[in-house]
């Protein structure tokens, strides 16, 4: 089952979405951000943009990034994956290992 981050309806009725997708266990921990049919998928990690498909905080609205980018929002996020894909966490052992 997906979560998704609540966000204002105003963004909403623009089409912005921010999720964390059912059935990615085995991918990377991320998010992935809508606008209508554009798409990028952002890392829990580092805040990187995963390629494919790639992009820029450029490329989202100001006020979707704010929201991401909020610490407790960020922080609900993490938990979320965490939840969902136990085996999986956002910090792993191997990052633990080595600082």
């Amino acid at each position: 089952m997906a979560y998704r981050l609540e966000l204002p309806r105003r963004l909403k009725v623009k089409g912005w979405k921010v999720k964390i997708q059912g059935k990615e266990r085995l991918e990377p921990p991320h998010i992935t951000v809508y606008h209508g049919e554009q798409v990028w998928r952002i890392g829990l990690r580092n805040r990187d943009f995963m390629v494919p498909p790639g992009g820029s905080w450029n490329d989202i609205d100001d006020e979707v990034r704010e929201l991401i980018e909020d610490e407790d929002n960020w922080t609900e996020l993490c938990e979320a994956w965490d939840r969902m894909y136990p085996s999986n966490p956002i910090l792993s052992e191997e990052e633990d290992e080595n600082g």
